[in-house]
């Protein structure tokens, strides 16, 4: 094993290039040199995408891994886990080809881990920014404690999935279990589920670790829909269910199910409210 921190990147074909390429630079940038990314591209992509890669594949510091078919997000992260687990990675960070690290993010963060041996994840704050990358100054603090983390997730997942860093023992917990494949929306939500059913202990630091780009497509693409919206709801019934939360639970993860079958305006200004 070369480095001590592998780095999972999924790409897709609605990923822009722009927007991939500072996600890179914000790792290259880091404080923090002990890294391996890897790229994981799921199914064809644009030619404006293979030439960057072909411009960042030779890097000692890069590996890109192809799949022929767009599986989802969920079978990619599985994927690269495996890659992870073979190489022997201690810690495997996560990151998203539309957002960017803050420079100081991974020597936090496994300053963090190396300091509290039991926790198996570690997130962090985020700062959203708009499609130009400027600060829509909103800023999202987790809750920092595995017990805060537990009554976070009664209303809202306990951290932003691209800002996250594993220790290997979140999935030696979950004994071979990684991401549900079903799902290509919401994994991140059901491997918090899961993680917790199996004993993780889980993590924020208060510090900005990442700015995560908001786009139009957040309300108008990616979360609207009765489909979505019923499944979100009755997979919401099913955390509570199993972690024991009360009554008030159903009835926020109700409230959530109107606003997603609402106009994205609606969306927008409720989002304001609800994080």
């Amino acid at each position: 094993m070369r480095d001590r921190v592998a780095v999972l990147l999924p790409v897709y074909k609605k990923d822009r290039v722009d927007y991939l390429r500072k996600a890179i630079e914000s790792i290259v940038m880091q404080t923090y040199k002990d890294y391996h990314i890897y790229v994981g591209v799921d199914g064809p992509v644009g030619d404006d995408i293979n030439l960057f890669f072909q411009q960042i594949e030779n890097s000692k510091q890069t590996t890109i891994v192809r799949f022929n078919e767009n599986r989802g997000l969920a079978c990619v992260l599985n994927d690269l886990l495996d890659i992870c687990f073979k190489d022997g990675y201690e810690y495997i960070a996560r990151m998203d080809a539309d957002d960017i690290s803050e420079p100081s993010r991974f020597e936090k963060q496994v300053k963090f881990l190396d300091s509290h041996p039991e926790i198996d994840v570690v997130g962090g704050a985020i700062e959203e920014i708009d499609e130009r990358g400027n600060s829509r100054k909103k800023r999202i603090v987790y809750p920092e404690t595995p017990s805060e983390c537990r009554t976070f997730f009664a209303k809202r997942n306990p951290h932003a999935h691209p800002a996250v860093m594993f220790r290997k023992s979140f999935f030696d917990k979950l004994k071979g279990r990684k991401y549900r494949p079903e799902y290509r929306q919401n994994q991140d939500t059901m491997l918090w589920l899961d993680g917790l059913m199996a004993g993780t202990l889980q993590a924020n630091i208060p510090d900005v670790v990442l700015y995560f780009r908001m786009t139009d497509a957040m309300f108008k693409e990616r979360r609207c829909g009765w489909a979505f919206a019923k499944k979100q709801f009755k997979d919401r019934l099913m955390i509570n269910k199993c972690l024991g939360y009360s009554w008030k639970a159903d009835i926020y993860g109700f409230a959530m199910f109107c606003m997603l079958v609402s106009p994205s305006w609606i969306k927008k200004l409720a989002y304001q409210f609800l994080r």
